[in-house]
């Protein structure tokens, strides 16, 4: 059964009406829980990070503004979240899952986080939700240790992870691969090992072919030895900020190429949550779900 990590007991403390979709991380465990796609022994609950953790990653007076509060009033706007000691927590924490179940996919095959994919941390500042890079943090962390070379990161987030890009722009045992919405956030791409655009509007049938084009052919090229899939649902036609329009049962049939694709080539994975801002947010939440019931699935199959 899967191990799952997750931050949902460190609340954020937002103003009313904020778009950021904290309310649905409770109701998520608690669906995964009544499905069985986890036990509860296996549901692993998130302490904050380590900052040696952190440092390995971000600045160091970018970590210490961020600690102490002492972010400028643009940089919190660029972040999109007020600052406050429980969204430090909440980012500690969330980081946290990430390296745990990176270490767990490892000696399992397939583990997750039920939170993170913070693709938009750049190494000094944040941006569009993304306090801390747990993406490369867990990265760092796990080739210091000597437990991985060639990382590969599976972005399908509707954004372009542009944070994690430009962490390992000039790193060439690091594959960053990115589908997202051409005209979405951020306006300013960064280069990722390999950027797949899609044009507004894209269905289930041109999305499932870009992938099918791309990511085998990169996956073989790089040779990894352990891929981050950042699981975004924020494609999904009833997203807030998406633009595309998959259906559940597009990117359902995504996650099944995913996971196949790694047991096919005995690649361990581990999954980030990522975004998803539906209308109504049951429609996000039953997306996540999708998410983890087919990495249940290749668990039992490895």
């Amino acid at each position: 059964m899967l191990h799952l990590w997750t931050s949902h007991r460190h609340p954020v403390p937002l103003p009313d009406g904020h778009p950021f979709p904290a309310a649905k991380y409770a109701p998520l465990v608690e669906r995964l829980l009544a499905e069985r796609l986890v036990h509860e022994t296996h549901l692993h609950f998130s302490e904050p990070a380590p900052l040696e953790w952190i440092q390995r990653v971000h600045d160091a007076d970018y970590i210490a503004r961020v600690m102490d509060g002492g972010l400028t009033d643009a940089e919190v706007r660029v972040l999109g979240l007020p600052w406050s000691p429980g969204l430090v927590t909440r980012a500690r924490a969330a980081l946290f899952g990430t390296v745990m179940a990176a270490r767990a996919a490892l000696e399992y095959g397939v583990a997750g986080n039920l939170a993170g994919g913070s693709h938009h941390a750049f190494r000094d500042r944040a941006e569009a939700y993304c306090l801390f890079n747990d993406l490369a943090v867990a990265i760092t962390l796990l080739r210091d240790e000597g437990k991985i070379r060639r990382p590969f990161v599976l972005d399908l987030d509707v954004h372009q992870g542009n944070g994690t890009a430009a962490l390992f722009a000039d790193d060439p045992d690091v594959f960053t691969y990115s589908i997202h919405s051409e005209r979405n956030y951020p306006g300013r791409k960064e280069r990722s090992t390999l950027d797949v655009p899609l044009p507004d509007g894209c269905r289930d049938d041109e999305y499932l072919a870009a992938l099918d084009a791309s990511v085998p052919k990169a996956l073989d090229e790089h040779a990894p030895d352990f891929v981050l899939y950042q699981a975004g649902v924020d494609a999904l036609e009833q997203d807030r900020f998406g633009r595309l329009t998959l259906t559940h049962d597009g990117l359902a049939a995504r996650d099944v190429r995913v996971f196949r694709w790694c047991e096919s080539r005995g690649l361990p994975v581990v999954v980030t949550l990522g975004g998803g801002y539906g209308r109504p947010l049951e429609r996000s939440i039953e997306a996540h779900v999708n998410v983890w019931r087919e990495a249940a699935a290749s668990l039992v199959r490895r």
